[in-house]
């Protein structure tokens, strides 16, 4: 029975008119049957994963050749099964440079390759060695227009940009400015890595994503490396198969929860969520990790539209409640027709707790809860200002909007699922002192404010961060665009630093916000309410299309 039938029909509720999924119950069709890999897929895998570690460690770091390899094999998205070997080799590079420094280096692409692998391995180059590239007044010699390879490797390598890093900033603005206009005759391979890399660069793009579209991209290369692009497709191959069917599994358990009935009011985005759980993990031995937070994200989608777009203020309070004591005593005190998603919110922990209990490690389910209440009382303040005709000021409606956005939560989430032994330090720096943490969620926030404010001020919803702006400096809807953009482009850079400089926080604990950033960054439209475009097609291409087709979306 539909849970809403029996509300009082009387209240006017803000209902937001959310389309019907577009994947519906497509993935139950990839039984285990249909997703076995085969021993002899499994077998293969193995003997070119060999093959290419043997390459890997027979080519010299002291090469270019080297730097191309571990370029290729990182945008491939194979470097998972060669971590080892990548940070001994960046290691060595570095360290050599830093021992020589390569003074006689001026090919400009080589330069920023080196410059954007040893940053991404954590070690900090300074970004000086990009001056012999200018002239004395600091600007790019215009010399280097023509050098395309040079001009794309020195834009990727902008992107790791700390603050106060002046030169990269002018870097960006030359390289965009050229790229934007560079030959149409180009070579089909180059002018495709141009045009993906204008769209998004590596550094804020989702690693999957990257790795799908470079897959073609690398087949189309010339001097391409027949036994490395066999592997990345097989790889994708396998991982793709995992993935479908776990999402067969997760679409099980999402109807097993009669949504259609229970839930009539919220965005049915069980596929979308899965997908932003597999861009933050995607390796195959974080399965677990991806159903926690899969379910956990559903949780999310569901309660934000609770709050957003149909329950009243009376009804959120004594809700609010009931999740901060998170028992089934609370029950009792909610509207009847929440209480199947207070139900998925007890089974959720109950889950949780009952899993790491197995692995010696329940005491971590106190930092989600913490988390939890955190983001549902910041839920309650928004419809407490929205009931109020409240625009706060941009500094409030931040301190706020950034909880809400609950990436802090989802952050800490991984931590837990991630499978590895977390102390309670790391748990504490994360909340307390990071910066990659309150980075990644105003990322988060003012991307989400920036595409989908228009929408959701067609009905009675919350100020976003640019009716504050606009209110509180007078400002026009541009300036309120330019200034959050401002905003994410220095939450960026902190994110960067951390990565740079965080050296006792070991890489798995920052890599979730680097990819929970990336998931929105790489959104053009409000795609994830609006999944029947770029997000579909984002879908389709990691989920559906098999890799070793001819064409390549």
């Amino acid at each position: 029975m539909n849970q809403l039938a029996m509300v009082d029909t009387t209240i006017t509720r803000p209902l937001a008119n959310y389309h019907s999924s577009v994947w519906e119950d497509y993935f139950l069709s990839y039984t285990p049957q249909l997703t076995e890999i085969s021993s002899q897929e499994k077998l293969e895998l193995e003997e070119l994963k060999e093959k290419v570690k043997q390459m890997l460690v027979e080519t010299p770091d002291k090469s270019t050749q080297k730097l191309f390899l571990i370029d290729t094999i990182q945008r491939l998205g194979v470097a998972y099964h060669f971590d080892n070997e990548i940070k001994t080799s960046i290691q060595n590079i570095f360290d050599e440079f830093e021992q020589n420094k390569n003074e006689d280096d001026n090919n400009l692409y080589v330069v920023a390759l080196r410059f954007r692998l040893v940053r991404g391995q954590r070690l900090y180059m300074s970004s000086d060695v990009f001056k012999k590239f200018t002239n004395d007044d600091g600007k790019f010699k215009e010399t280097l227009i023509n050098d395309v390879l040079g001009l794309l490797s020195l834009y990727e390598a902008a992107h790791i940009r700390e603050h106060e890093e002046e030169i990269l900033e002018e870097a960006l603005c030359f390289t965009v400015t050229h790229l934007e206009s560079v030959d149409p005759k180009l070579e089909n391979s180059l002018k495709a890595q141009v045009n993906e890399a204008l769209i998004q660069p590596i550094h804020t793009n989702v690693p999957r994503v990257v790795a799908r579209k470079y897959v073609r991209i690398y087949e189309n290369i010339e001097s391409h490396d027949d036994l490395l692009l066999k592997f990345a497709k097989l790889d994708f191959h396998i991982l793709q198969k995992m993935h479908q069917r776990e999402l067969s599994e997760l679409t099980r358990w999402w109807k097993d929860l009669d949504y259609e009935n229970k839930y009539p009011y919220a965005r049915d985005k069980l596929v979308e969520c899965y997908f932003w759980a597999t861009g933050v993990y995607f390796g195959p031995q974080y399965k677990r990790a991806r159903r926690t937070l899969t379910k956990l994200i559903v949780i999310i989608t569901i309660t934000d539209d609770l709050y957003d777009a149909y329950a009243t203020y009376d009804e959120l309070v004594p809700y609010t409640d009931a999740v901060e004591r998170c028992d089934i005593s609370a029950m009792d005190l909610i509207s009847s027709y929440m209480r199947p998603l207070y139900q998925v919110l007890l089974d959720y922990f109950d889950e949780m707790e009952e899993e790491l209990t197995k692995d010696g490690k329940a005491h971590y389910v106190y930092y989600a809860k913490i988390e939890m209440n955190k983001w549902i009382k910041s839920y309650l303040k928004e419809a407490e200002w929205l009931k109020d005709d409240i625009i706060p000021k941009c500094e409030e409606y931040k301190r706020n909007a950034t909880i809400t956005v609950s990436n802090q939560m989802i952050l800490i989430t991984c931590l837990i699922v991630a499978g590895e032994f977390i102390p309670n330090e790391t748990f504490e720096w994360m909340i307390n002192e990071s910066l990659v943490a309150p980075a990644s969620s105003l990322i988060n926030r003012l991307k989400d404010d920036i595409i989908g404010h228009e929408h959701e001020q067609q009905r009675e919803h919350g100020a976003s961060f640019v009716e504050c702006y606009m209110k509180e400096y007078r400002a026009s809807k541009q300036e309120a665009y330019a200034e959050a953009r401002r905003q994410i482009a220095n939450a960026w850079k902190d994110i960067n630093s951390d990565y740079l400089h965080a050296t006792q926080i070991p890489t798995l604990i920052l890599e979730p916000a680097l990819n929970l950033s990336r998931l929105v960054d790489i959104l053009q439209e409000d795609d994830f309410t609006d999944s029947q475009n770029f997000l579909k097609d984002t879908i389709t291409l990691l989920f559906v299309d098999s890799v070793n087709s001819t064409s390549c979306g």
